[in-house]
């Protein structure tokens, strides 16, 4: 399966595009979703910031992403 979130991705653009992965972000620890560095960090670089594991926040944001697409 490909990936439709990746880490290089930047936060608010995720946002935009699939407001129902905000309470995964915050789930991991990711509360600043309106904050204005939202709008120039990418996943990688929020979640190094908040030291925030990366790999467990990717895998869970694609499986919601992946369980809203197939909703659709």
């Amino acid at each position: 399966m490909t990936d439709l979130i990746t880490r290089d991705m930047g936060i608010s653009d995720v946002i935009q595009k699939h407001p129902e992965l905000v309470p995964v972000f915050i789930q991991h620890g990711l509360g600043c979703i309106g904050c204005a560095m939202a709008n120039f960090e990418s996943i990688e670089q929020g979640a190094g910031a908040h030291g925030m594991d990366i790999d467990a926040l990717m895998k869970d944001l694609n499986e919601a992403a992946a369980s809203t697409n197939s909703n659709e």
